[in-house]
C-alpha cells in the first residue's frame, strides 16, 4: 500500500541518515589512504625482494620484471569498463571487495616457498683443491620449475582485486569533496599512499636480515650470513603481513555508504550522474580531449620511469655500491621514497595555496619536470668500473690457465672470493686456493692459492672485493632524493588537471582510461624493459642444465648509463608532453566557455585572469 511504501521509504531514509552520519568524508579518506598504502606495501616489498627472489629462484632480470608488472595484466584488461559503470555501483562495496581478492593474491604469491625445497649454494666441502657444488638437470626441483606460474598468477589476481580502489577512490572523494578541498584531499591521500612502498622496501631492509629457510633449517645450521653474496633473506614472509594488512583495511568499505554529505560548495560529479549514453560515444569525446591526452602522456613517461627504477634501483645499489639488499631496501624506504612523499604533499599544498588554474599548473608541471631532467644527468656520472674479476673482467684479464686446473672446478661454482692482489675469483677453487684458516666456526681466509701472487704465495677472503664506490655513494643518494622531489611536485597539479578538463560524468571513466594507459604503456613495458635493458649488461651467466639464469656479474658502466639513462628519457619525455599542454591552454579559448560553464569547476575559471579566479576560489573556502 502507498502508506506502506511510505513508511518503507523513510525508514530507508533513516538508515542512510545514521550510516552518513557515522561516515563522514574525512574518514572515507582516511581509509582509502590506508588502502592504497597497503596495496602498495605489497608493490614495494615486492620490488624490494625482486633481487633476493632473482637469486633464490635464477631469474633474469626480464623474468622478474615480468613478474613485477603482471598484475597490470589483470588491471588493464577490467579496468576501463569497471570504470564505465563507476556511476552506476556501489562503489566503497566494489573497493572492499576488490581489496579482499587482492589479499588473497598477496598469500598466494608466499606459496611458492612452501613448496620448493631447501636453498642449495656453492660452497667447498673439503680443505683440498676441489670445489664440489654440482646442479645436475636430473635433480632439478620440478617445483622450481612452478615458481614463475604461480609468482605470475598471483600478481593477476592482485591486480584485478585492485581494478576498483583507486579510480572509484579518487571519484567517490572528489563527487563530494569541496572544489577547494579536492586537491588537499588527493594530495594528503597520495602522499599517505607513498608510505606504503616505503614501508615495502623497509619491510624488505627488516625481513632479508634472516635467512630464506630459517623456519626449515635450526640457526647453527645456518652457514651464510647477510654479507654473503650467496646469501638470500625470507623474501616470503613479507608476503604473509602485507596480506594480513590488505585483508584488515578492506573490511571497512563493506560497511561505507553508496552516497556522502557534500561539503561545502561542492559539484556532484562523477558517480550520481547517471546518463544513457553509448560507451563509443564516451571513449571519443575523452579521447579528443588535447589536453587530457597529453597530460595523461606526460604521466606515463613518469609512471614508466617511476616503475622500472621502483623494480630495480635497490638491485641497482647492491651492484654499483657493494650494499646488501637489506640496506638498499633501508635506502630506498628511508630516504627516497619518503622525500617523494614530501613533494607530492608540496604539489597539492602548492595547489591549494596559490589557488591554481590549469594553465599555472600546466607551467609548473613544466617548470618542475625540466629541473629533474637537470638534476638526472649528473646521476650517469657517479658510480665506478667492475672490479678485476679473473676469467671475466675485464677481457684482457686473465690467469695462468694452469694454476686451478687440478682442482677440477666447477664452472658454475659461485663463492666469491677476494685475492690479497685485490682481483676476485668466482670461488676459492678458481683462485687455486688449497687451504681454509677458521675463525670461531667461520672461514677467515683461503690461503696457499695458487692463482694469487708469486709462486702461489697469496691469500684471499670470502666475499666481493667490491666496486671501490662507497665515496660516491651518499652523493647519489642525495642528487637521486631532489631529482625524486622535484619530480613528485607534478603528481596532484597534474592530477587535478585531468579531473577539471573532462566533464563531470565523464570523470569516472576519464580515470579508468588514464590508469588503463597508465598499465598498457607504463606499469607493464617499463620494468620489462628495464630488466631487458639490465640483462644486455651481464658478463657472466649462471647457468642450469645449459640455460641461462640469473646474472652473476654485470659491466657496471653499462649498467649505470643505460639504468639512468632510461630515467632520463622517460623524465624528457614527459617535460616534452607538459610543454605541449601549456602551448595548447594558451592557445585555445578559456575553458570555462558559455557552452561548458555547467559542467566547470571554478578552479579552471577564465585561467587568463587570475584576479577573478583567485576570488571565486576563495569565495569557496
Amino acid at each position: 500500500s502507498p502508506q506502506k511504501l511510505c513508511s518503507t521509504s523513510i525508514g530507508g531514509e533513516k538508515r542512510a541518515s545514521m550510516a552518513i552520519m557515522l561516515f563522514p568524508l574525512q574518514f572515507f579518506v582516511f581509509c582509502h589512504g590506508l588502502l592504497q598504502l597497503a596495496q602498495l606495501l605489497v608493490s614495494g616489498y615486492l620490488k624490494g625482494s625482486i633481487s633476493t627472489i632473482e637469486k633464490r629462484y635464477g631469474f633474469s632480470s626480464q623474468k622478474s620484471g615480468l613478474v613485477a608488472c603482471f598484475n597490470e595484466v589483470g588491471n588493464t584488461a577490467l579496468i576501463v569498463f569497471v570504470s564505465y559503470f563507476g556511476s552506476r555501483v556501489h562503489r566503497p562495496r566494489w573497493i572492499g571487495l576488490g581489496a579482499l581478492v587482492a589479499s588473497l593474491a598477496v598469500f598466494l604469491m608466499a606459496l611458492p616457498h612452501f613448496l620448493s625445497g631447501p636453498y642449495q649454494y656453492s660452497h667447498s666441502i673439503s680443505s683440498e683443491c676441489h670445489y664440489c657444488m654440482h646442479y645436475p638437470c636430473g635433480l632439478t626441483s620440478s617445483t622450481n620449475q612452478e615458481v614463475l606460474p604461480i609468482m605470475l598468477m598471483g600478481q593477476l589476481l592482485l591486480g584485478i582485486g585492485g581494478v576498483p580502489i583507486q579510480p572509484f577512490g579518487i571519484s567517490y572523494i572528489d563527487d563530494y569533496a569541496s572544489k577547494r578541498n579536492s586537491p588537499l584531499y588527493l594530495g594528503i591521500m597520495f602522499a599517505v599512499t607513498v608510505i606504503g612502498p616505503a614501508g615495502g622496501f623497509m619491510l624488505g631492509s627488516l625481513l632479508l636480515r634472516f635467512y630464506v629457510d630459517f623456519d626449515k633449517l635450526a640457526p647453527h645450521e645456518i652457514e651464510l650470513d647477510t654479507g654473503d653474496p650467496r646469501w638470500v633473506g625470507a623474501w616470503w614472509l613479507g608476503f604473509l603481513l602485507a596480506g594480513g594488512l590488505l585483508f584488515l583495511t578492506s573490511l571497512p568499505y563493506l560497511f561505507f555508504p553508496r552516497k556522502m554529505p557534500k561539503e561545502v560548495g561542492s559539484y556532484i560529479g562523477m558517480g550520481l550522474f547517471i546518463h544513457k549514453i553509448a560507451f563509443p560515444k564516451i571513449v571519443l569525446r575523452t579521447l579528443k580531449n588535447p589536453i587530457y591526452l597529453l597530460v595523461v602522456l606526460a604521466q606515463v613517461n613518469l609512471s614508466a620511469m617511476v616503475a622500472g627504477l621502483a623494480t630495480f634501483m635497490s638491485k641497482f645499489i647492491e651492484q654499483q655500491f657493494s650494499k646488501t639488499a637489506s640496506v638498499s631496501n633501508m635506502i630506498i624506504g628511508g630516504v627516497n621514497i619518503p622525500v617523494a612523499m614530501l613533494g607530492i604533499m608540496a604539489g597539492g599544498g602548492i595547489m591549494r595555496r596559490l589557488c591554481m588554474s590549469v594553465k599555472t599548473s600546466a607551467l609548473m608541471c613544466t617548470a618542475m619536470v625540466f629541473t629533474a631532467v637537470l638534476f638526472g644527468i649528473p646521476l650517469l656520472f657517479l658510480g665506478c668500473s667492475t672490479q678485476n674479476i679473473a676469467g671475466v673482467y675485464p677481457s684482457s684479464y686473465k690467469p695462468e690457465p694452469a694454476c686451478h686446473l687440478n682442482c677440477s672446478c666447477d664452472d658454475q661454482a659461485f663463492n666469491p672470493v677476494c685475492g690479497s692482489d685485490g682481483v676476485e675469483f668466482r670461488s676459492p677453487c678458481h683462485a687455486g686456493c688449497c687451504m681454509r684458516n677458521f675463525k670461531e666456526g667461520k672461514i677467515l681466509n683461503y690461503t696457499n692459492c695458487k692463482c694469487i701472487g708469486a709462486n702461489g704465495s697469496g691469500f684471499a677472503v670470502p666475499g666481493s672485493c667490491g666496486t671501490g664506490c662507497a665515496h660516491l655513494f651518499l652523493p647519489f643518494v642525495v642528487l637521486c632524493a631532489l631529482t625524486g622531489f622535484v619530480a613528485s611536485l607534478v603528481q596532484t597539479p597534474s592530477f587535478m588537471m585531468i579531473l577539471r578538463t573532462v566533464k563531470p560524468e565523464d570523470k569516472s571513466f576519464a580515470l579508468g582510461i588514464q590508469f588503463m594507459m597508465f598499465r598498457v604503456l607504463a606499469f607493464m613495458p617499463g620494468p620489462v624493459l628495464y630488466g631487458s635493458a639490465i640483462d644486455t649488461t651481464c658478463i657472466l651467466w649462471a647457468k642450469k642444465c645449459n640455460k641461462n639464469t640469473s646474472c652473476r656479474y654485470y659491466n657496471l658502466d653499462h649498467f649505470r648509463q643505460r639504468f639512468l639513462g632510461l630515467q632520463v628519457f622517460f623524465l624528457f619525455g614527459a617535460f616534452v608532453c607538459f610543454l605541449l599542454t601549456l602551448r595548447k591552454i594558451k592557445g585555445s579559448e578559456p575553458l570555462d566557455s558559455e557552452e561548458n560553464k555547467p559542467n566547470r569547476l571554478p578552479l579552471i575559471s577564465k585561467p587568463s585572469k587570475s584576479e577573478e579566479n583567485e576570488k571565486m576560489c576563495k569565495s569557496e573556502a
